[in-house]
């Protein structure tokens, strides 16, 4: 397998102007030492040898993909004869998946990894569920689909966060699992040796982390989910929770509590946690949540897609929660496009502007910098331009139309809000230039096994 070239020590890169921890600054010159930054210079020039590009921002984090949906964009946007839902979207995705090979599940990956890191996402959290073959059976490795993933993150050489997914349930109260579901289901013993094999996986990748991911309270029992906590350690604990009215319908049935409700008086919900989606929520609940330090980790296209619902995000915001943002079902991979929907479905909700941004303040800015650190905390590594931090940094086309005489705070909202595709221009992971001129070093190679791949899948 071919490798993402190793980034030379203590090498330099200049920007005219960069978006660092502590705010916009001039003649920025990062020294990038073993894939990190090691100094951070404002007010300098360029020194001999130094790559230099106009614009530097910290590299986006993507908190929730299922990287293999990214092969059913576009194939489920015809109604059938009943009212269209996530639910039936779901009958729709177990067809999808039910023939595919570990070899179609790392191209496909691949694919989605390169449109990633041309968007400006340099980690990936992946929620990944599909660990058997078609029958439910393992594989003779039982770690095989996670290793494809793995693969797939070494050559296109984005960051992961890796979350193996424990989905033993079909529904509340420990419902027997359907027939479209059996690829994802483990036993605990089964998951305690997967997660240990995904540790040792993703020992050879630059910054990878490993966390865990109970599926979704429909999916885990109290029980097992009291097993499974302890061992994330210090290591990031990610699950889906109220996306859906009638998963929360279904919770109380069950419970008498609604999803978040309980969680919350039944886990120790801190910092370490990402609660995906949250869509539906009190407000005692939204505030509760704002104040535990776990991110919400939102996925606004994906969420639009389905017809989930609006996220409480102005009301979450304002009392000081974190968030972040995911590509999920992958039905379009773009930062602007996540953040901007964010903002759009708050004003629609509230029939207001920028509602995000404070007095004074850039929406734009307000968006990206809570995403950064909040998908950085999410996915367990350091955040931003800062010392220490992973060298992952983007640079955005300012010749693009938008952005004249645009600077600052103006270039940011511009990007998010003024419709610019294809902005990025250039991205390093780990101090490795990966996008140049806004194409993967590798698209053209991982593009064709794409094609090859969801042409046979589909004919499956």
């Amino acid at each position: 397998m071919e490798t993402a070239s190793r980034a030379p020590k203590g090498w330099g890169l200049h920007f005219q102007c960069a978006l660092l921890a502590q705010g916009w600054a001039h003649d920025v010159r990062l020294t990038i030492d073993d894939g990190s930054i090691a100094q951070i210079e404002c007010g300098v020039q360029p020194q001999a040898g130094d790559e230099r590009a106009v614009l530097g921002l910290p590299g986006m984090p993507n908190v929730h993909s299922h990287a293999f949906q990214r092969g059913m964009a576009g194939l489920t946007e015809h109604r059938g004869t009943e009212l269209d839902t996530f639910w039936t979207w779901r009958e729709l995705m177990y067809r999808f998946l039910a023939h595919m090979t570990p070899d179609d599940l790392e191209a496909i990956t691949a694919q989605a990894y390169v449109e990633m890191l041309e968007a400006g996402f340099t980690r990936v959290g992946e929620f990944h569920y599909l660990h058997h073959d078609p029958n439910g059976q393992p594989y003779t490795d039982s770690a095989e689909m996670s290793t494809r993933v793995v693969n797939a993150a070494e050559r296109t050489g984005i960051a992961l966060t890796l979350l193996p997914v424990f989905y033993a349930h079909g529904g509340f109260g420990g419902i027997p699992p359907v027939a479209g579901q059996r690829r994802f289901i483990c036993e605990l013993d089964r998951y305690v040796r997967l997660l240990e094999a995904n540790r040792m996986l993703v020992a050879k990748l630059k910054h990878a982390r490993v966390g865990i991911a109970p599926h979704s309270l429909r999916a885990v029992t109290p029980e097992e989910l009291a097993i499974l906590l302890p061992l994330a350690a210090a290591d990031p604990i990610h699950l889906h929770v109220a996306e859906q009215v009638r998963e929360v319908e279904a919770c109380q049935a069950w419970s008498g509590k609604r999803p978040v409700e309980w969680l919350f008086e039944h886990a120790p919900v801190d910092a370490r946690f990402c609660l995906v989606h949250a869509t539906h929520m009190t407000s005692e609940e939204t505030q509760r949540f704002a104040k535990s330090g776990a991110v919400a980790g939102l996925c606004p296209v994906t969420e639009a897609n389905l017809g989930d619902g609006y996220f409480p995000g102005v009301e979450f915001h304002q009392a000081g929660g974190a968030f972040a943002i995911g590509t999920d079902s992958n039905v379009a991979i773009s930062v602007s496009e996540e953040l901007r929907m964010l903002e759009y479905g708050q004003r629609l909700q509230r029939r207001a502007r920028n509602l995000f941004g404070g007095h004074d303040q850039s929406t734009g800015r307000v968006l990206f910098e809570g995403a950064v650190r909040g998908g950085a905390k999410a996915l367990g590594v350091a955040a931003g331009l800062d010392l220490g931090a992973p060298a992952d940094l983007v640079s955005l086309d300012l010749s693009r139309p938008q952005f004249v005489g645009r600077e600052g705070d103006r270039m940011l909202d511009s990007w998010i809000f003024g419709g610019v595709s294809g902005a990025v221009d250039r991205v390093w992971r780990a101090g490795i230039e990966v996008v140049t001129n806004g194409r993967h070093k590798d698209r053209e190679a991982i593009a064709a096994r794409y094609r090859s791949t969801l042409e046979n899948l589909l004919r499956a």
